[in-house]
């Protein structure tokens, strides 16, 4: 019986709602509902253990799983849709459930194990959704926010950007998830005023700055007060900025601070991207990030071509073919958003 069936156990025919395209991870959420919807006899849980052992991909899927179980924010998504105290409920079989899943009648344990293993799934096939489950606010392609919060400071958000908040008991702390983020800070002297990625920790006692997290690195530019950056892997390996100054951060080593161009570095802020004889092939990197659809670029003629000029990220579109048509190429654009550059 596969995992989406067996939610249905008070029908007498399999229901086949659901089959994961990957055997082993369809097997391991059929294994992830059997231990959560009655405890293993010694016979079906040395099966568990043979299959769990059989391949290192069996081993590995269900441990995701059960790391997941633990996420809180997952918990949180179940309470929402559940209601809360799903976790205590006794465990009923439902009745005379029918074959649709709309009207299916489940206890409330059973509904929590059907909407985590439906969660789960969701993790498989949309990986983004891990994110904005642990995320506080978010961004789409092209979207810029600005919010307030609880201290006073004020963040906001460049495009397909994420955070997380902690404001509670004392912090002020954001993890940046994605993307990237401007901070106007406002001064507390009893309570420093922290930004951490998964690489590097900014610690600010009343300024304005910006965090950027990229592939393998992280980006800490200074407009105005004073921050130091450090290396989470190393916290005694330190930076401090002074304003129009950058640092960048990578899993080995920070990088000494540099001076910068400030008006180019927060043009963002106002809608601009400004490039100042930079290659097309990272410029186009740049603008891609604000355009919600594909960009394919036919050969690598235009790759180190060199362009500058302020381009509004407003309009996606038109600043890409405008930045293609600096460089020499032409772009022809295609139903559903998708340019092609030549």
């Amino acid at each position: 019986m596969d995992c989406m069936g067996r939610i249905f156990s008070g029908t007498s025919k399999r229901q086949e709602i659901y089959r994961h395209p990957d055997a082993i991870t369809d097997e391991a959420l059929d294994w992830f509902l059997r231990l959560q919807d009655e405890p293993l006899d010694a016979a079906a849980r040395e099966e568990f253990e043979r299959w769990r052992q059989s391949d290192p991909k069996c081993d590995e899927t269900y441990a995701s799983l059960e790391r997941m179980r633990g996420m809180p924010s997952l918990h949180r998504a179940v309470e929402k849709h559940v209601g809360p105290g799903y976790g205590r409920m006794p465990i009923r079989q439902p009745v005379a459930a029918t074959p649709s899943f709309a009207t299916a009648l489940w206890s409330k344990r059973v509904a929590a194990v059907a909407a985590a293993v439906l969660l789960v799934v969701g993790l498989f096939q949309a990986p983004d959704l891990i994110l904005r489950w642990r995320a506080d606010h978010v961004t789409a392609v092209g979207q810029r926010e600005t919010i307030q919060l609880s201290d006073g400071s004020t963040m906001t958000l460049n495009t397909d950007s994420a955070v997380a908040l902690d404001f509670e008991n004392g912090h002020r702390q954001v993890t940046l998830l994605k993307g990237e983020a401007f901070f106007d800070v406002r001064q507390d002297t009893g309570q420093s005023f922290l930004v951490t990625t998964g690489l590097s920790e900014t610690e600010d006692l009343g300024t304005t700055f910006l965090v950027r997290r990229d592939e393998g690195e992280d980006c800490v530019i200074l407009k105005d007060g004073l921050v130091i950056v450090r290396r989470l892997s190393d916290r005694a390996e330190s930076v401090v900025l002074d304003p129009g100054e950058k640092v960048v951060v990578t899993p080995n080593a920070l990088s000494p601070a540099k001076a910068v161009d400030i008006g180019q570095s927060f043009a963002w802020l106002d809608g601009y991207v400004i490039l100042r004889d930079q290659v097309f092939s990272r410029a186009l990197s740049t603008l891609r990030r604000y355009h919600d659809g594909a960009v394919i670029v036919a050969g690598d003629r235009l790759d180190e071509a060199k362009v500058s000029g302020n381009y509004n990220v407003d309009e996606p579109q038109t600043a890409i073919r405008t930045l293609a048509e600096a460089a020499g190429g032409t772009v022809t654009r295609l139903p559903g958003g998708i340019l092609i550059i030549r």
